[in-house]
């Protein structure tokens, strides 16, 4: 259980060849003991000393978070300032442990009597937790308080958490609980409502390449600062992780830890290299482009990878022109390509970028020879940037002064494609020749128009007979309660249900004559030929006409019907 102290084994005898203090993993050797030199979790840390300082400490604690971001090394170091007893062994509760005395550093090498560590991962059980409540009924042996640590506590079972429910709320004085999980959301409200809760926050990567410089100058290993900030990017906000692939840096390395050197043992892509194939893409160059990528492959490159690459280059290029800063991890040139990229591209041209990007990693991922893929993905790329930008192109019909109406498109062209609705920015086509949407009275209220009586069946839930009286019936007279219809072919339950519901509703009995021909066209029929009318006066503006030209495998698409 100990982090901090090795382990002898009676008996054991170690081979001449290895020595009898055996390395330790950065990860551990440079495990914080102090809220001093725990990493960007500065709100949790002022919180607590309030707490100790006042005299205010909860029952129990939970601190949740990503995975090695401090979570079970805070449990521990809240374990130590609470127990600790100064190096005069007579202090109390401090938000800043000596580290000296023997409570703390007993706790430091996990053999405190009186803080219990247990993790839920493998003790799940409802008896494991019974083991704590019989635990908790004693007093502490010679610490201050009784300390149980429960990592991962979301692994725990149900019949366990409903067990811990009681002790957890009020447990006997002088015991506190600490809990750690990465899932919290696995955590039953019942637990999260008796505890204190701490969300520990990812730590960011210039904290982590900085962080990893003071332990790489106390190793006595020359770096480039440029690995420290790859390292530190492909930790994620994770401690732990990041000082684990430092590790494997400083073993890869022979003599200094190089860029190159950590670019070869994650497998990324050089970041030069990435950003010389996006000006590629821009410009449309696929010679220079196709043996690019297959540079990049002959070096081991993944595809899938150099796709993940050119994604955060556009997603850097579009924060840095919606909202400018300087990244202290990125170097001179980085910064200065990004700026260039952020003042020549537009917003809708970088979301496109994205958006076909992101749909090429997917086909990467998902394609049996994964390079011809991400082939095919940038040369679509390529392609794009030679189209015109339909807001530019507006823009310059605009002021051409485009008003006389367009020639129609050549019968030589191909088929029209699917297309998104093409409409004028600057001349909007005329307006729908229908009547506005009309609402249907209230329950009790006469319908003014043949419309509105329709859309009463509507709100009244009778979609059946609305069907019928919107696409099978033609209006004769309406004069309520009186009404001429005309239909054929209707339901023989149909007219009589409609008179019916009409009376419900209105209160008042209706006389409906109904006869086999004549009348308006259905309220169908009407709308039909209104959304004709509407698109054939699309067509006719002037703009809309030139576009339809600029790009002739666009049409407009159909106009949608309402309900």
């Amino acid at each position: 259980m100990s982090d901090e102290s090795d382990i002898a084994f009676p008996g054991l005898e170690l081979p001449a060849s290895i020595p009898a203090q055996a390395y330790r993993v950065l990860a551990r050797k440079y495990r914080p003991a102090t809220f001093d030199t725990l990493l960007g979790q500065q709100a949790m840390v002022q919180t607590l000393g309030n707490a100790i300082a006042r005299g205010r400490l909860a029952q129990a604690w939970l601190l949740t978070g990503v995975r090695g971001v401090g979570k079970t090394s805070t449990a521990r170091i809240i374990a130590k300032a609470l127990n600790c007893i100064g190096t005069d062994g007579h202090g109390g509760p401090t938000i800043s442990p000596c580290g000296v005395c023997e409570p703390c550093v007993a706790i430091a090498a996990g053999r405190h009597i009186d803080v219990v560590e247990m993790d839920a991962a493998s003790n799940t059980g409802v008896d494991d937790v019974r083991e704590i409540i019989e635990g908790v009924r004693y007093a502490a042996v010679s610490a201050r308080y009784k300390i149980h640590i429960i990592d991962e506590v979301h692994m725990l079972s149900k019949a366990a958490f409903n067990a811990l429910l009681k002790t957890l709320e009020e447990p006997p004085p002088g015991v506190k609980f600490i809990m750690a999980t990465t899932e919290v959301n696995k955590v039953p409200a019942t637990i999260l409502s008796r505890c204190q809760r701490f969300d520990l926050k990812r730590v960011s990567a210039e904290t982590l390449a900085e962080h990893f410089a003071r332990i790489l100058q106390a190793e006595n290993v020359t770096f480039e600062a440029d690995a420290l900030a790859l390292v530190a990017r492909a930790a994620e906000g994770s401690v732990r992780d990041g000082l684990s692939i430092l590790d494997q840096a400083i073993a890869h390395s022979a003599e200094a830890i190089t860029a190159d050197a950590v670019r070869d043992m994650l497998g990324l892509a050089d970041r030069g290299a990435v950003r010389a194939l996006f000006g590629q893409v821009l410009a449309g160059d696929v010679p220079q482009l196709m043996a690019a990528v297959a540079r990049q492959y002959d070096l081991g490159q993944d595809p899938a990878q150099l796709m993940r690459e050119l994604l955060g280059l556009v997603h850097g290029i579009t924060r840095q022109r919606l909202a400018p800063r300087r990244d202290p991890i990125l170097s001179a040139e980085e910064q200065a390509a990004l700026d260039a990229w952020a003042q020549a591209l537009s917003f809708p041209r970088l979301s496109m970028l994205w958006q076909m990007l992101l749909k090429g990693l997917e086909e990467v991922q998902a394609a049996p020879v994964p390079l011809q893929a991400a082939e095919m993905a940038l040369l679509r790329l390529c392609h794009a940037a030679d189209l015109p930008d339909p807001g530019a192109l507006v823009k310059q019909l605009q002021e051409q002064g485009a008003g006389q109406a367009a020639p129609s498109a050549p019968a030589s062209s191909p088929s029209p494609a699917p297309a998104a609705a093409l409409k004028s920015p600057a001349q909007p086509p005329p307006a729908l020749p229908a009547a506005p949407p009309v609402s249907a009275p209230p329950t009790g209220e006469m319908p003014v128009s043949f419309e509105a009586m329709v859309a009463l069946f509507r709100r009244q839930s009778e979609a059946r007979l609305a069907h019928f009286l919107t696409d099978d019936v033609r209006l004769i007279s309406f004069a309520p309660p009186r009404l001429v219809l005309a239909a054929s072919g209707l339901p023989k339950d149909v007219p009589v249900a409609i008179a019916r519901s009409l009376e419900e509703w209105t209160g008042q009995k209706w006389q409906i004559d109904w006869q086999a021909g004549g009348g308006e066209p259905t309220l169908r029929e009407a709308e039909l030929a209104a959304l004709a009318a509407l698109e054939a006066a699309m067509r006719a503006d002037p703009t809309v006409a030139a576009l339809l030209i600029a790009f002739p495998e666009a049409e407009l698409s159909p106009l949608k019907q309402s309900a």
